[in-house]
């Protein structure tokens, strides 16, 4: 089997909780819109506890905790929808991202991880979405550059049911998608010596 041939396993998540969220309907929107050699599991934020290290350090992590830290190592690639509260990223998903670091073995160090945003306004997540990067220095996550992903005016663009119908942001997804296997790939290569 040739490298583009080799079946690529991610893992995403959304910063919003909210059943309504433009952010997880971007998620699953990506989900489906994937090539046929990438699948997207979707691990939902919510049975995540507040961050307390007393828990891990007394009883271990939490199991809602491990199977996250465990989704993420198990995966080739992350990736994740936040929306933007007051001008940064939610708690929700600094909270998951504060657990998943803990040591042994933090599960984003040297991982590949793609970063979209989608919101009302016109400016789809942006600054929320600089914040995130700042996050995975010093975990030493491989946030890919380029393209950025921020949907503005999300709500003319997805319908009643969260389902994408803006056909420019569909066709931008796809290359978006491309563009991380191919992120995810040439980091591959790159620990393997190829």
């Amino acid at each position: 089997m040739s490298d583009q041939q080799t079946p690529l396993k991610v893992v995403g998540f959304s910063g919003s909780l909210r059943r309504g969220s433009f952010n997880s309907a971007a998620l699953r929107a990506v989900k489906a819109l994937a090539p046929a050699d990438l699948s997207i599991e979707i691990v939902d934020l919510s049975p995540i506890p507040l961050y307390n290290d007393d828990l891990r350090t007394e009883h271990g992590y939490p199991d809602a905790v491990q199977s996250f830290r465990d989704a993420i190592k198990a995966a080739d690639g992350v990736l994740i929808a936040t929306p933007e509260y007051n001008y940064s990223i939610p708690g929700v998903l600094k909270n998951a991202i504060d657990w998943a670091s803990r040591p042994p073995e933090q599960p984003f160090d040297g991982k590949t991880i793609a970063i979209l945003g989608a919101s009302p306004g016109l400016l789809g997540s942006a600054r929320a979405q600089y914040h995130l990067r700042q996050c995975f220095i010093y975990l030493n996550g491989l946030v890919m550059n380029r393209p950025e992903v921020m949907i503005g005016g999300a709500n003319s663009k997805f319908d009643a049911d969260g389902k994408l119908t803006d056909q420019g942001t569909s066709d931008f997804l796809k290359g978006f998608l491309a563009a991380f296997a191919d992120h995810i790939r040439y980091h591959q290569r790159a620990r393997s010596g190829h």
